[in-house]
């Protein structure tokens, strides 16, 4: 072997080892407010985890009670190519399924057959949440609940992308508390045969009130503040235990955040760089959920989603990847049949791999000159250069529960 040789074999070495080290770095995922390892459930098993999700939006939706915006902007829900994002998005960061906020309603029906067609087509899962109260929050007429539900088991029960636990489809009645207990059996008792129906009740004595016609019981808690309250991972346990003592399915809730302020709130839950999300899942996991209910994919109204935006770009999407332990997408990777959208986040990782590209070629081209100088008495010098870009950040607000389709 020449002097020359030796040297471009040994500059080679040197320079692969170097891209080895860029390559590791690009599949790293973005910053979510601090590495984590994933969080185990109890006994080592990982509950499924289901994402609220609202597709009541039209494009002028998107111009009030809000102050941040999504990354693919101003969409609406029967946009398919959206839907096919949000849960291309959701599958990568280890989100099983979407719980659709649904009744039915003419607009409704028809995005609920889009959503499902959609997620048939992805192997991912929808459970449907209906909301029983009015704009006003008002309970709607029992009979038009009941007659939804059947229209509910009558034409999607069988579907395959319908989340199931034990056999059944998961079901959630919104506002149960609002309702008598009997007039809740009403509506569940002629689809309970076939469909699974969580309650919504709010605190263990709600939902021992209603044990006899549901299947558990659903909380929607995005409010809370686990840096303030230190009664939030008890009150959990304690729904927990109301809810499998009566051998119901519990779905507890975790958020990222929380704004109320635009629509008449007054309470504020900062996401503290994805501290609160962690905070929340560790005690909804700590609760030995059946279910774990994510609050939520997209209500920007009240500053809960985790969907790419424009002030927290995929802080949150990054954060849950971590504690659910699932890989980063390959770099460059964008969703099928979303060309013209936004990829989540992982930009970052395409400028690595493209800076890697620049250094691997100019080492080629400088070992080769010295390699050349060697051998014929001159020498050159090159040079060449990568940039790494991350963006992030950004601040958000939010407002009640929207319910303006």
């Amino acid at each position: 072997m020449t002097g020359a040789t030796a040297v471009v074999r040994g500059g080679r070495r040197v320079w692969v080892a170097v891209l080895l080290l860029l390559l590791v770095s690009v599949g790293a995922p973005p910053s979510g407010g601090g590495a984590a390892a994933a969080v185990p459930a109890a006994g080592g098993a990982r509950p499924p985890l289901l994402a609220y999700y609202y597709q009541w939006f039209q494009r002028s939706s998107w111009q009030r009670a809000k102050t941040d915006a999504p990354r693919l902007g101003p969409y609406s829900s029967d946009d398919a190519s959206v839907v096919r994002t949000h849960i291309a998005w959701a599958k990568a960061a280890g989100i099983d399924g979407f719980v659709v906020s649904w009744k039915s309603t003419r607009v409704n029906d028809r995005r609920l057959a889009l959503l499902f067609a959609e997620a048939r087509a992805q192997r991912f899962r929808v459970a449907v949440i209906y909301q029983g109260l009015d704009f006003h929050r008002r309970p709607l007429p029992v009979a038009r609940v009941a007659a939804d539900f059947r229209l509910l088991r009558d034409r999607y029960a069988a579907d395959p992308a319908f989340f199931r636990i034990g056999g059944r489809p998961l079901t959630v009645f919104s506002g149960t508390w609002e309702y008598a207990a009997a007039d809740v059996a009403r509506v569940t008792g002629p689809v309970r045969d076939r469909l699974m129906v969580l309650g919504t009740e709010k605190n263990p004595a709600g939902v021992r009130r209603v044990a006899a016609a549901t299947d558990g019981d659903a909380y929607y808690w995005s409010s809370v503040n686990p840096g303030t309250n230190d009664r939030h991972a008890a009150k959990l346990r304690a729904m927990a235990a109301a809810v499998h003592a009566a051998h119901g399915c519990w779905m507890a809730p975790f958020a990222p955040g929380f704004d109320a302020r635009l629509v008449g709130g007054t309470r504020s839950v900062p996401r503290s760089g994805g501290r609160t999300l962690r905070a929340e899942y560790a005690a909804a996991l700590a609760s030995d959920p059946e279910v774990l209910g994510l609050i939520s994919w997209n209500e920007f109204s009240e500053n809960s989603h985790v969907e790419p935006s424009r002030a927290y770009g995929t802080q949150a999407l990054d954060t849950l990847r971590e504690l659910r332990g699932v890989p980063a997408p390959p770099a460059g990777s964008a969703p099928s049949g979303a060309a013209r959208h936004t990829s989540p986040g992982y930009g970052p990782g395409l400028l690595r791999l493209a800076g890697c590209l620049a250094l691997l070629v100019g080492a080629v081209a400088v070992l080769g000159r010295r390699a050349a100088g060697k051998r014929g008495g001159g020498g050159s010098r090159g040079r060449d250069g990568s940039q790494d870009r991350d963006g992030g950040g950004g601040r958000g607000a939010g407002s009640r529960r929207e319910r303006r389709a």
